[in-house]
């Protein structure tokens, strides 16, 4: 575990940003994005999702990064604790991933 708290682990190809350890994705939205540096995107997603979703009573924000093809795959979501609505939750990290203002801030950034 990292000295901010997050474990950041290398698993099969991908880095895995997480709070807690092992991770478990209960909810789950994935994306495409141009090369880049893995470990700052993840962070960079994670901060963003967690503010769509930090009223989520029980949310623990994980994120996947791997290489794919020309570019990386984003599995963004995490462990939710209690009941939720899973389509709501979905749609809100599927918005955050999608933003097109979001998506040129990480490229920018994930250098």
């Amino acid at each position: 575990m990292g000295r901010d708290r997050w474990h950041e682990v290398e698993e099969e190809g991908a880095l895995i940003v997480a709070r807690r350890w092992p991770v478990r994705f209960d909810l789950a939205v994935a994306t495409q994005l141009p090369k880049g540096g893995r470990r700052y995107l993840a962070h960079l997603v994670r901060q963003d999702m967690w503010r769509a979703l930090q009223a989520l009573r029980g949310f623990v924000p994980a994120v996947r990064v791997t290489r794919s093809g020309n570019g990386l795959e984003v599995v963004a979501g995490g462990e939710v604790q209690g009941r939720f609505d899973r389509a709501d939750a979905e749609a809100r990290i599927a918005a955050v991933l999608e933003d097109p203002a979001n998506r040129a801030r990480w490229m920018r950034r994930a250098r």
